[in-house]
């Protein structure tokens, strides 16, 4: 099971990437903008991912991912269930919101692509 924690390990070693609490949630963003956000009990983890992508990666672990609430279905995110997630997808899914809203020399030079 992942935790806050685990994902605040990683942040951390992100460039430009800051933790903030905002309404008593736990979020991490580059500039203004949220690329990971956990719910007010940590239970679930919201973050980046490109919309029409989502659908299918919804549907593809219907137990792990959901859609976010209506209001926020307009951005580029996901939400999943920290219980049944694992340290290795949590780090390619953290590590590919943050990519998403980083400009992209300074991806490269993080990830070497």
């Amino acid at each position: 099971m992942v935790t806050v924690a685990d994902v605040r390990s990683l942040a951390r070693t992100l460039p430009r990437s800051s933790e903030h609490l905002i309404r008593d949630r736990v979020k991490f963003r580059v500039g203004a903008i949220v690329y990971v956000a956990f719910s007010r009990d940590e239970t679930t983890m919201g973050f980046g991912y490109p919309k029409e992508d989502r659908d299918a990666l919804i549907g593809g672990e219907p137990d792990l991912f959901f859609l976010p609430g209506t209001s926020d279905l307009r951005f580029h995110w996901v939400c999943c269930h920290l219980a049944r997630l694992d340290d290795g997808y949590m780090t390619e899914l953290v590590t590919e919101a943050w990519r998403m809203v980083v400009p992209t020399f300074l991806a490269r030079q993080r990830l070497g692509t």
